[in-house]
């Protein structure tokens, strides 16, 4: 694993001004994958649950700013609490609260910034889905800990991660129902199988400094591991599609997330950290494709 990181200056990054350049890093706009990875819960929810097509397209366009807002708020919050253990770990030491590119004084200036902007998001929304979002800062601040305390932090993860799925449901519907629920499981499901692939490009480094992950729990049992996260996640997005009382054809719909997820278990090699990461990038089209599902049983 020397010299491996998934840092990217090129591309977008490297097209900003050089002052702007480390916030963007530090937000993760060099690696949108945890962006979307966000936001396609709530793309189900309103697959599945939205009232017509322009409602459902500004709900989509509004989690999706949010969606980039937040998931750069809980990279700066994840970051400020990690800078001494990334300085250690191979992968996270050229973060730039790690190397120093910027100040903790200046990570909370831009984590103030990006939260204006979620809040901004959020008042576009109905009542429910207001006060869902509201809490949904609670698991983005505990999530550091869990690290630090258990070997289960991507179950934090998969909690906060999935919180868009009965947010939108609450936002196309005003409440919190039975779907709402059954997308939050899914998505939790879903989350702790893939954040465990993608904690296996630090097990040994996490091993060194003392922190937890579920890779380091499973380790050489991961595959079934995960293969049963993902057969749990199949089952519940049948009965949230169930539930939502869509057509029949969502649920051969199903079965393209079902092979993805399948070659996700076939081909994991724990050892392979470059690999961890392509599987797990692998899950935007996933989730994409179960948005299709739901969509094909509103036909």
């Amino acid at each position: 694993m020397q010299g491996y990181t998934d840092i990217r200056t090129g591309g977008l990054v490297a097209r900003l001004p050089q002052g702007w350049q480390p916030y963007a890093l530090l937000a993760r706009l060099d690696r949108p994958i945890g962006s979307w990875l966000l936001f396609l819960p709530g793309l189900w929810a309103f697959a599945i649950a939205a009232p017509g097509w322009a409602e459902g397209l500004r709900l989509t366009l509004l989690f999706g700013i949010g969606a980039v807002a937040m998931r750069g708020a809980g990279c700066v919050v994840n970051d400020l609490w990690d800078r001494d253990i990334d300085r250690r770990v191979e992968r996270t030491r050229g973060r730039p609260l790690a190397s120093g590119a910027v100040t903790p004084w200046q990570a909370l200036a831009f984590l103030a910034g990006l939260c204006l902007v979620g809040l901004l998001v959020l008042l576009q929304l109905n009542r429910a889905a207001i006060l869902f979002g509201l809490c949904s800062l609670v698991p983005i601040l505990l999530y550091p800990l869990a690290k630090r305390l258990t070997h289960w932090p991507q179950a934090m993860l998969g909690l906060t991660f999935s919180w868009a799925g009965p947010q939108g449901i609450a936002a196309a519907t005003g409440q919190v129902d039975a779907v709402a629920l059954l997308l939050w499981a899914a998505g939790f499901c879903w989350i702790l199988g893939y954040d465990t692939i993608y904690a296996h490009q630090d097990r040994e480094d996490d091993a060194m400094v003392g922190i937890g992950s579920t890779a380091l729990r499973w380790g050489e049992r991961t595959r079934p591991f995960l293969a049963a996260c993902y057969a749990v996640t199949l089952a519940f997005l049948a009965l949230a599609g169930w539930a939502a009382g869509l057509a029949w054809l969502y649920l051969p719909g199903l079965l393209l997330p079902a092979a993805l997820l399948a070659r996700q278990v076939a081909m994991l090699d724990i050892h392979d950290p470059a690999g961890c990461l392509r599987l797990f990038k692998a899950n935007r089209e996933v989730g994409l494709a179960i948005a299709l599902a739901f969509l094909l049983g509103r036909l």
